[in-house]
């Protein structure tokens, strides 16, 4: 019998009970798809990781439906709750500052004192949610370090039945991770590039955002470990042509290529075909390794660059 549910008002409301009795749901967001559980619930969050072989020391990020609610779970300021209003709900994470030492929470945070927050794009995710009546703290719905599901059908594959319940919400728009920014401090900072460009948030925020990539042996957030969103063979990336046994993706206006992310150079387009093409990719059978072209390092090139980088390091 397949987990897999059609969003129905019926299906969400079943969700949301699952949820709420400590049980893991997979939930469609404009990025990635999320596996979803309860942030209070540290045995339901501990489930999360065993499910995706996934690292304790790796944090995650709680999802929330009001922006308003914010205030009540973390430290917020002025510019926090100017970005919340102009960037969400969308493909952006702000970095806080624990509103207390709720010990709850500490799984989730990685026992570290901030915690990740953001309210996602998609009316099944919200609406799940709102009806759980909690935070529901959500990683990529894969295995650890894998590349990350962008259907219903990607997040069966990694995961199998260790999800009690799928809600398929169709592919996801985005498709590439949250920006992740870090504003706890004076100046605002990228520890993750993903849907939304840092040339979006400098222009908003009139001043330069810097970007890091964090410490990978003790991570203040998501997605900043080296090797991460990897296929099961061997990535060559910034390949200009095919090596011989190469499967090629290709970007823009690429002849021979075997899959194209955008042939019309459309980084968008791209960031939505990335981690669909390169599951595609990973399933031919007869080459030994994946080559992909080289992408522009601007808008969501940034994003796609570093989910490339980390897919491909040896």
């Amino acid at each position: 019998m397949s987990n897999i549910y059609q969003p129905t008002p019926e299906n969400i409301n079943k969700a949301a009970e699952t949820i709420k009795n400590g049980g893991l749901v997979a939930m469609p967001t404009e990025t990635v798809y999320g596996l979803g559980a309860n942030v209070y619930d540290a045995q339901a969050v501990a489930s999360i990781f065993e499910a995706k072989q996934r690292p304790f020391f790796d944090p995650l990020i709680s999802h929330i439906a009001e922006a308003d609610f914010l205030k009540t779970y973390a430290q917020t300021d002025e510019r926090v709750m100017a970005l919340a209003k102009k960037f969400w709900p969308g493909p952006l994470t702000m970095i806080l500052k624990r509103k207390d030492n709720n010990s709850a929470i500490d799984l989730a945070c990685s026992g570290l004192p901030n915690i990740a927050v953001r309210m996602p794009a998609h009316p099944v995710a919200l609406e799940l949610i709102r009806q759980s009546g909690v935070p529901i703290v959500a990683p990529s719905a894969n295995k650890f370090k894998s590349i990350s599901p962008t259907t219903a059908e990607h997040v069966r594959e990694s995961l199998g039945e260790k999800v009690n319940m799928i809600l398929d919400g169709g592919a996801c728009k985005v498709g590439v991770e949250s920006t992740i920014i870090d504003v706890t401090g004076k100046q605002v900072v990228i520890l993750r590039a993903g849907g939304t460009s840092k040339e979006d948030l400098s222009c908003f925020l009139n001043e330069e955002v810097l970007l890091s990539d964090g410490t990978p042996d003790k991570p203040s957030a998501p997605g900043q470990l080296l090797k991460h969103y990897a296929p099961g063979r061997p990535l060559r990336i910034n390949a200009a042509t095919r090596q011989p046994g190469e499967f090629f993706i290709g970007f823009g206006n690429i002849k021979d290529a075997d899959l194209n992310l955008s042939p019309k150079g459309d980084l968008c387009e791209a960031a939505g075909n990335l981690f669909a093409f390169l599951r595609l990719a990973d399933k031919q059978e007869g080459y030994q390794s994946l080559a992909i072209s080289p992408i522009p390092e601007q808008g969501l090139g940034l994003a796609i660059n570093d989910r490339i980088k980390r897919a491909s390091y040896k």
